[in-house]
């Protein structure tokens, strides 16, 4: 303890932010610092000057104040879950961590609203509310940890964002801190459509690099009359993807349509959730149909002839709502799963248009091959969101870079197929230079000034979403030696 207060006595910084949240919210040593050198994108760590925990929207905009009059750059920092590196600090940046302002402030059953802080846990917000029975939409694979605010920051979507939408569908008002310490409100009562700019809409998804959320308004829905979930098993990927256009085109919307891979099934199967699916499987199918109770039959007769005629080896409903519940924790621990397959492995995060999906896929399938990196596919088929997992071992000297050049060229292949590189990771600095596979320079400099209106110092989460000045011909060098 005498150590640490000696070590503070010197440093501005340190003290002052002491001063604002109290000694035992300031992190500052590098013992306490290593576990906020990188988020859920393992492969690039940088150390933060400090890490503090406000509790309130004040201090945040003290603290933030500060930091912008010091001309200190700073990262707000939820639960850590990012998967693109949106919260790796790259330069001694401060970070911000919001985790401890984790309060459910109102609910409002009548508007079906609720308030919450942003360190609020995603799963936490269905599981308060669940005996009025009610819920929140949004379902990423980590919302038992993941917080609301990293989601408004991600624009975070989830495996029955095909019917419901990613997050940006369900935020009705934010209370946010500008990079100048300034605190607005943007639509505060979540009163829907209100006059002037969508700053609501420019705001989520913009990586928390305009503002930091301290208090978030979202949508919650009544739960739905009835639900079936289906599991089709096929012995060709090509079949199981031409059935998920089918069913759209059948005029069905599911709640949620995921697919797994040969690969991706062996590593569920190897770790902590198995279901027991069938050796030599190609490909599955997990379908979620709900709604009123009346007509939920006719859709899964409808779903199932689908698949039928798409020579499905067996596809079966489930029994009760334990098994629903294993074949989702079965499909929702894929990412992690992979571990007991693969020391070390990259997710990918491309969409493309549901029709491209054999033709991508089979693309991915050649990338694997050339690099000789295994990808695992694990995505939500029914909105084209495809999850290429790269399995390497970082142990063997250069499996790393060929694993990051395989992820590009995954993203490379979604964009080439009409699609984009992210539909709910985020670009981070993981993508930030693939940006410019579906962006001009001038795209990207309209999008950067609009960041400077809000962020002019470039002092909130530098270096990340946009790509680096001047690389556009050394990026197309690079990718002409790839493909000769």
């Amino acid at each position: 303890m005498f150590k640490k207060k000696i070590a503070a006595k010197g440093d501005k910084t340190i003290q002052t932010l002491m001063k604002i949240v109290g000694p035992g919210a300031v992190l500052h040593h590098k013992e306490d610092l290593t576990a906020y050198e990188c988020d859920g994108f393992t492969l690039h760590k940088g150390m933060p000057k400090a890490v503090v925990f406000p509790t309130t929207t004040e201090e945040v905009s003290k603290i933030v104040t500060f930091l912008y009059e010091e001309n200190i750059p700073f990262i707000a920092r939820g639960a850590g879950t990012g998967l693109s590196g949106g919260a790796i600090p790259m330069g001694g940046e401060v970070i911000i961590s919001l985790v401890k302002m984790k309060k459910l402030l109102h609910v409002d059953f009548e508007n079906r609203q609720a308030v919450v802080q942003p360190g609020f846990v995603n799963l936490k917000l269905t599981n308060s509310i669940a005996d009025k029975g009610y819920y929140y939409a949004p379902d990423p694979s980590s919302q038992y940890c993941c917080t609301i605010g990293g989601n408004v920051a991600e624009n975070a979507g989830g495996a029955h964002c095909l019917k419901y939408g990613v997050t940006t569908n369900h935020i009705l008002g934010l209370e946010v801190v500008l990079p100048n310490g300034e605190v607005i409100q943007i639509a505060d009562e979540g009163i829907p459509d209100v006059p002037g700019y969508d700053l609501m809409g420019l705001l989520t998804g913009s990586e928390g690099t305009m503002g930091i959320v301290t208090k978030i308004t979202v949508r919650i829905l009544k739960n739905p009359e009835d639900k079936k979930t289906v599991l089709a098993y096929f012995d060709n990927i090509a079949d199981a993807s031409f059935a998920v256009s089918d069913i759209i085109s059948a005029g069905i919307v599911p709640a949620a349509l995921e697919m797994m891979d040969e690969t991706a099934i062996e590593g569920v199967e190897a770790a902590a959730f198995p279901v027991g699916h069938p050796k030599g499987l190609k490909a599955l199918l997990l379908i979620e149909v709900d709604g009123i109770s009346c007509g939920i039959e006719d859709q899964i007769n409808e779903i199932l002839d689908v698949c039928r005629k798409r020579n499905v080896r067996e596809v079966k409903v489930a029994a009760d709502e334990q098994e629903r519940a294993r074949w989702w924790a079965n499909r929702k621990t894929g990412f992690g799963a992979m571990g007991a397959i693969s020391p070390d492995y990259l997710v990918q995060d491309g969409v493309i248009p549901r029709s491209k999906l054999p033709e991508v896929l089979e693309r991915i399938n050649q990338i694997s091959n050339a690099y000789d990196l295994r990808i695992a596919n694990i995505f939500h088929a029914g909105d084209g969101n495809l999850h290429p997992l790269i399995l390497f071992d970082a142990r063997i000297p250069g499996e790393t870079e060929r694993a990051l050049e395989a992820g590009s060229q995954c993203l490379k292949a979604c964009a080439d197929a009409g699609g984009s590189i992210t539909g709910e990771h985020g670009v981070g600095i993981e993508k930030k230079e693939e940006m410019r596979f579906i962006f001009t320079d001038e795209e990207i400099n309209a999008q950067t000034e609009i960041r400077d209106v809000f962020n002019p110092n470039n002092l909130l989460n530098p270096g990340k979403l946009f790509p680096s000045p001047g690389r556009c011909a050394e990026i197309k060098q690079e990718l002409k030696k790839v493909t000769t």
